[in-house]
């Protein structure tokens, strides 16, 4: 944050106004504002440092005490002027950042006040110890000293014995606790014990009055005569005789009842949400942390991480103020839906929520919360005159507590959230670690991709394509494999759903495309055969829109006639072509070049594309063909494909059979009619020199 030297002065200004008359200072305002000007300075700087650290602000509250501003009313008024100056901003970082350096700054007041009284206490002590030593008349002088000091300070002094009784106590003491001397005389230090304090607190107060100790100093609470509670610094010594045996105790008190409640409201609004009140982000992490902290093999946890769906058209349609009134009624219902102090429902910030659930079962558990969550947000929310309907979608995580990373976690929490969202929204999902792994390796190897490309690290290989009737070969097809140094020959089930979602795949196209149609003219070069080279396009190319114009180029560069280039394209990709995509498929069938399906069978089975398309081929998925033998009309497979063949024939396409492996499943496919096949029964596919090498394909004679 950056605060002007100008800005420094007016805060100091409003800093003076604020706190003068709060404490017993002689200075003028102006005087005033000088001396608080170096204080904010120092403020700006802490609220300033990277990594930010609040701690050097406590030297600000000490200085305050320093420069005599002792009454609480200073330090709750600074801590005040400090949060409504510089914690109203729609920063969360800065609000954070404000609200530690106001904890710092009265932790630090506090201290250095309390160091104030122990002072005064050691002073009284002395005086006390002083007195058992001294002549008659000296005696006498510190004993007046003694009862000035005692009377006048403004904090509470008591005297007691080492059996509890009350001797003596000053007025501060009395208005502090409510009694008349006479009424404390009459009672017992136990009586004025807190139910609430520690067995520690009693513990070093019977060390005290047998002499194991001489002093103790605590934060102490004691019960006023009106049953409100007293916060206190509590400072006890112990006054031997001359013997040296235990005689009286001396309690110093001084009342941080005021400072004790405003650390308290620090801290709270230090964990929990200004908007909504449920824990923050800071008290999240933290509680999250403690339960991953755990040695107990058995101790589970589980995070549910909601996402409310499309919240930003409720901004936008009615304000942010609206649309905070349904944050925090939504806030509100998942509170409700929590159970007990396993459970910690907390906003980190927008419109995400998370539900920390401390002893889980198994994955169930979260499933129920998740499902209790979401019809919780579902529910019609009515504010501001207006109904409105929200969704949530939600990423569950359940796993060990012991050993788990908070971080890996969340973020495992934030991978579900996301295929919640990308399934739908208004729903759930459960961690998957296999699906997360595949998910990591295809967005490494995204991020390899466009390298392997630079490098031609790309191989293709080719699979020979041959005429069932008379065994001719007629063309092949072009596979992509992926040559990469370390990881070694990958397949392209393995990095095209990468190359797609980032779209190297239109780039790594142009490539397949270029170097298949030089092969294919290479081929012509060798042989004399004119083959069909075929060539798998992926989605994104077709949508990519420069399809039609990188095979216009590469056919011409490469001598080919359009009939020798066939395009392979997937179901879903024709499904999903919209009317450009479909122009440029039209403009390419009109050149003559072909149009293939691929795995015909196994997508979306909708028709109506054989009728709408260009389409000049099929070719038939493997799981067709696996189970085919000659001589087999009633075979169920046998009847599909012959069903197949029926109605490609019948629309002018010709059909490719896929996966064809041995020669009984080439006889059935010939005598069923089918135009072409392609399998390890004709041939492996193999890099270009090794099918140049053995132009001639193996037929069914082989």
């Amino acid at each position: 944050m950056s605060i002007s030297d100008e800005a420094i002065r007016a805060f100091a200004a409003e800093w003076a106004r604020t706190i003068a008359g709060t404490s017993y200072v002689p200075l003028g305002l102006v005087e005033l504002e000088s001396t608080l000007t170096e204080l904010t300075g120092e403020l700006r700087c802490v609220l300033a440092s990277e990594p930010f650290d609040p701690a050097p602000a406590a030297r600000v509250g000490a200085a305050l005490v320093d420069r005599h501003f002792t009454h609480p009313d200073s330090i709750a008024c600074t801590v005040g002027l400090v949060s409504r100056s510089w914690g109203g901003v729609n920063d969360p970082d800065l609000r954070d950042r404000v609200a530690g350096l106001a904890g710092a700054l009265a932790a630090g007041y506090a201290e250095r006040l309390q160091e104030r009284t122990f002072a005064e206490q050691d002073a009284i002590r002395r005086a006390a110890m002083i007195a058992q030593d001294e002549a008659e008349r000296a005696a006498r002088e510190l004993q007046a000293r003694f009862r000035a000091v005692f009377s006048g300070a403004a904090v509470g002094i008591g005297v007691g014995d080492v059996d509890g009784r009350i001797l003596d106590v000053n007025p501060a003491l009395q208005k502090m606790l409510g009694y008349t001397v006479e009424e404390m005389r009459r009672r017992n230090v136990g009586e004025f014990i807190h139910p609430a304090d520690t067995a520690d607190v009693w513990q070093l107060y019977q060390q005290l009055i047998t002499g194991t100790i001489d002093t103790f100093r605590t934060a102490k609470r004691f019960v006023r005569q009106d049953g409100d509670t007293v916060w206190t610094q509590l400072a006890v010594s112990l006054i031997r005789d001359n013997r040296g045996r235990p005689e009286f105790q001396i309690a110093v008190m001084e009342d941080v009842t005021d400072l004790r409640r405003l650390q308290i409201r620090l801290e709270h609004q230090a964990h929990h949400d200004a908007l909504t009140g449920l824990a923050n982000r800071a008290l999240f992490q933290q509680r999250l942390g403690e339960l991953a902290a755990t040695t107990d093999p058995t101790e589970r946890i589980g995070l549910c991480l909601l996402d409310l769906d499309g919240f930003k058209a409720i901004n936008d349609s009615v304000g942010h103020g609206v649309g905070d009134r349904v944050l925090v009624e939504i806030a509100a219902r998942l509170g409700q839906t929590v159970d007990g102090d396993r459970q910690l429902v907390a906003r980190l910030g927008g419109d995400e929520f998370v539900i920390l659930v401390a002893g889980t079962s198994d994955a169930q558990d979260m499933v129920a919360v998740a499902e209790a969550a979401l019809a919780a947000v579902a529910r019609p929310v009515s504010v501001a005159g207006g109904v409105f309907n929200v969704t949530a979608s939600a990423g569950l995580v359940e796993r060990t507590a012991a050993g788990a990373d908070p971080a890996e976690l969340v973020r495992a929490a934030d991978i579900t959230l996301y295929w919640a969202k990308a399934e739908g929204k208004a729903r759930w999902a459960i961690f998957d670690p296999e699906r997360s792994l595949r998910e990591v390796d295809q967005y490494t190897l995204a991020q390899l991709l466009p390298t392997a490309l630079d490098r031609g690290e790309f191989r293709l290989h080719y699979q020979p394509l041959i005429a069932l009737a008379d065994g001719r070969f007629t063309g092949f097809e072009a596979l992509l494999r992926w040559e990469h140094p370390r990881l070694g020959r990958l397949r392209p089930d393995r990095f095209i759903a990468a190359a797609e979602e980032s779209g190297i795949i239109v780039p790594i196209g142009q490539w397949v495309l270029q170097e298949s149609c030089r092969q294919a003219r290479r081929w012509y070069e060798i042989t004399g055969i004119r083959p069909c080279v075929s060539v798998n396009v992926a989605l994104r190319q077709l949508s990519d829109g420069g399809l039609l114009d990188d095979v216009l180029r590469v056919i011409e560069a490469e001598q080919l006639t359009p009939d020798q280039l066939q395009l392979e394209l997937t179901e879903r990709a024709v499904i999903g072509s919209d009317h450009e995509p479909l122009a440029e498929l039209q403009a390419l069938a009109a050149l003559g070049v072909g149009i293939a399906i691929d795995d015909f069978g196994t997508g979306y089975s909708n028709m109506t594309y054989l009728r709408r398309l260009p389409i000049t081929a099929l070719k038939l998925d493997q799981s067709f063909v696996s189970e085919l033998r000659p001589d087999a009309a009633d075979q169920t497979d046998a009847k599909i494909v012959r069903s197949i063949l029926t109605l490609a024939h019948d629309l002018g396409l010709t059909v490719t059979a896929e996966g064809v492996e041995t020669a009984a499943q080439a006889r059935a496919l010939r005598e069923l009619g089918c135009d072409q096949a392609q399998g390890m029964y004709f041939g492996a596919p193999v890099p270009a020199d090794a099918l140049l090498r053995t132009p001639d394909a193996p037929g069914e004679t082989r």
